[in-house]
């Protein structure tokens, strides 16, 4: 892989040839934390990340041993209000209103539904606005020390990148008005237990686990899977009704059939993939 970024960014990007991008915060005196201009890096490396077709699949992380401690208050606590010119925390203007699909949220990419996987590597602390950051993933890789929270709770910042939305489609109502309201630290395997982690790994590991997940998800027939992803979303965030939901499966999936299924169903009359295996009989990926 070759860095897009120079290495003092706070923002680094790797694309590997076979379409795995990498998006790594890397502001290591501020446990990672995102001010203004790192927020619009991020923004900008997801919609590179969209727009790039031969990328397919993102892995999103933290550099230096966490993922990412949410707005940086050492910003936020100088800033006089809107259109002060030196501020350089996160964008909280008020009339920054909700209005397109590509919107830049407070803390960067937090607005995005993001058309292709995106796997979030989480070591160290995912608290306020990182834990926020770490929801836009459809797979968070774990680490066994991690720490997930709503720790901004304590000094009266409100959720505004996607917590209050994304949290409770993740772990349900109940749960997530419990971290939402008390703030507290969740570990790994809390996190696992309620859905919000979707594997553990040992310390140091999630990067190379989330790689490796990366890797299996580029075997797939590619428009198979990014249509039950997007008919997923749908279903939790737009559907206005069990009908719908179903409807707008059946309309988006029914043309694979004609693209990618009558192969596959090919492959298996052959003997490929039979009892469950993901391997072909020379061993490569199905």
């Amino acid at each position: 892989m070759a860095s897009t970024e120079a290495e003092t960014s706070s923002v680094q990007v790797t694309k590997s040839d076979d379409g795995i991008t990498i998006i790594a915060i890397n502001r290591q005196r501020r446990r990672n934390a995102v001010d203004g201009p790192t927020a619009r890096k991020l923004h900008a490396a997801f919609l590179a990340f969209e727009d790039d077709d031969s990328q397919k699949v993102c892995v999103f992380h933290g550099d230096h041993g966490f993922f990412c401690a949410g707005f940086d208050l050492h910003e936020v606590a100088k800033w006089s209000g809107p259109g002060d010119n030196e501020y350089l925390g996160p964008i909280v203007d008020a009339s920054h209103t909700v209005t397109g699909g590509r919107q830049i949220g407070p803390i960067g990419p937090s607005r995005l539904q993001i058309n292709k996987p995106v796997i979030c590597a989480v070591a160290g602390y995912a608290v306020a606005g990182g834990m926020e950051l770490s929801l836009i993933g459809d797979i968070r890789v774990v680490e066994e020390d991690a720490i997930f929270g709503v720790f901004c709770r304590r000094f009266g910042v409100p959720l505004i990148d996607g917590g209050t939305v994304r949290l409770q489609a993740i772990v349900g109502l109940g749960r997530a008005l419990d971290l939402i309201l008390t703030g507290r630290p969740v570990g790994a395997q809390e996190a696992l237990q309620m859905g919000l982690a979707n594997r553990v790994v040992p310390k140091g590991q999630s990067l190379e686990e989330a790689k490796k997940i990366a890797k299996q998800l580029l075997a797939f027939p590619q428009l198979c899977m990014n249509v039950d992803r997007a008919n997923c979303y749908y279903s939790a965030y737009n559907a206005t009704s069990f009908e719908d939901a179903l409807r707008n499966e059946f309309v988006n999936g029914a043309p694979v059939v004609t693209t990618e299924s009558v192969k596959g169903a090919a492959q298996f009359s052959a003997g490929a993939g039979r009892h469950g295996v993901f391997k072909n009989a020379d061993n490569s990926n199905l």
